[in-house]
């Protein structure tokens, strides 16, 4: 099978990349190991709701236009989403095919699957950045009562026993399971590492529309200090409701605060003494954000209308908290990893990988030719890992692309012609048909 561009993963980006290729009449194909939007419908909690409100979701050509702008999609509206969309823009998905290696081929590369072998001359992975579940390898030594569950296989808290919980991980998934799992009954022990606290509202607007007109929303890579550590970042407390949803929060409600989980020894978790400093890390953080919001106004009076700024309140830690946690006597029956995800490139056999599995780029031009990246956190600005991230992006990546194309068409004779259905194979050059 051929095809100028293979685009691997039917998610908000690789949709909306198929849409600008068809756009500039590149003919091209959308593999899918599941169905649209699969990491969606297969691999999170059932609660979910998105972090962003709906009027920031929107997709080149698409958009949120329905009686809610300032909610939060749940999951099967999500799912809806992308859906529409990829009908909206008739992608040529194939569903239910999973790749299982990609390869230099001559002049493109060869792309197997459990269905048909693909050749391309242009590669788009969008198979997004939450392959595979963080998991210590102190995991490993957890007692064999203790369940061990990552938040990928989390779906809801009725599928758990009646014993406590410890969530490790107190970033936006984090904050948000140990939230629901302990409202159902459950005690739940919350580890805390480095975290990023934010309001939901500051001075009646939403944090996300702040940081949209803030211009942090579309800060590039090109204006980071550190660019590895941002990216290393976790997601903020958020949850997608009117509502904050932090430490102080899950506090009042019975969540009990600990520190970062350093090891596992002799059924015994053990914590580092951290807790305080991590706290009154992110309290100064974002201290600083609403400042910035504050000289912001300052300097803009007649711009917005806005309430008066609230000091938010110092995040409340306890005064000696504990700094081990007996599984059996605590009766603790799952450790639930909410400590983030990576991509899986498992199958991709490229030279454009580093030491540690990661993916060599920049700004999503993959140190291949040909290769382009998308969806992964910060990857070329702030909001790359968003719905409403993918339209700079991919109108700047694929315009990337095909001036790749363009280049290769230059070497050919004949010439490719934009649009072509199809190649015919001779000697180590595509033609045509």
């Amino acid at each position: 099978m051929l095809a100028d561009v293979v685009i691997i993963g039917a998610g908000h980006s690789g949709l909306a990349m198929s849409a600008f290729l068809s756009q500039h009449g590149v003919d091209h194909v959308v593999l899918e190991r599941g169905q649209v939007a699969n990491s969606w419908r297969r691999e999170r909690w059932d609660s979910l709701r998105l972090l962003t409100p709906n009027w920031l979701s929107r997709l080149p050509g698409h958009r949120y236009d329905g009686e809610d702008p300032h909610g939060f999609m749940s999951l099967p509206e999500v799912i809806a989403f992308i859906d529409h969309y990829a009908r909206l823009v008739a992608a040529p998905v194939r569903t239910g095919v999973t790749v299982m290696s990609v390869s230099e081929r001559d002049d493109g590369y060869q792309v197997i699957t459990d269905a048909d072998d693909w050749f391309c001359r242009c590669l788009v992975i969008a198979s997004g950045a939450f392959g595979i579940a963080n998991v210590p390898p102190v995991a490993a030594r957890l007692p064999p009562f203790v369940r061990s569950l990552t938040a990928r296989e989390y779906r809801r808290p009725q599928d758990l026993d009646d014993r406590g919980v410890l969530v490790v991980g107190a970033s936006a998934t984090g904050v948000q399971l140990a939230d629901e799992i302990q409202r159902s009954g459950r005690q739940v022990t919350l580890a805390v590492g480095e975290h990023i606290r934010l309001p939901r509202r500051y001075r009646g607007r939403d944090i996300q529309a702040w940081m949209e007109t803030l211009g942090i929303l579309d800060q590039r890579i090109d204006n980071v200090d550190d660019l590895v550590r941002v990216r290393r970042l976790p997601s903020p407390q958020l949850i997608g409701a009117q509502s904050t949803l932090d430490l102080n929060a899950l506090t009042t409600r019975g969540v009990e605060l600990v520190g970062r989980l350093q090891e596992i020894r002799d059924g015994r978790a053990l914590f580092s003494g951290s807790l305080r400093n991590q706290c009154a890390m992110a309290d100064l953080k974002q201290q600083r954000l609403l400042s910035g919001i504050d000289r912001w106004l300052a300097e803009h009076p007649y711009s917005l209308d806005v309430q008066d700024a609230e000091a938010p309140v110092a995040t409340r830690v306890p005064e000696r908290p504990r700094l081990a946690l007996d599984f059996a006597r605590e009766r603790i029956g799952t450790v639930l990893w909410a400590t983030g995800f990576r991509p899986d490139y498992s199958w991709l056999h490229l030279p454009v990988l580093d030491a540690k599995g990661r993916l060599q780029h920049e700004g999503g031009i993959v140190s291949a030719p040909g290769v382009y990246a998308l969806g992964l956190n910060f990857m070329r600005r702030r909001k790359s890992s968003f719905i409403h991230g993918a339209e700079d992006d991919v109108r700047e990546l694929g315009y990337e692309l095909l001036a790749h194309l363009d280049a290769l068409d230059v070497c050919e004779e004949p010439p490719r012609r934009r649009g072509a259905t199809g190649w015919n194979r001779m000697g180590a050059s595509f033609v045509s048909t």
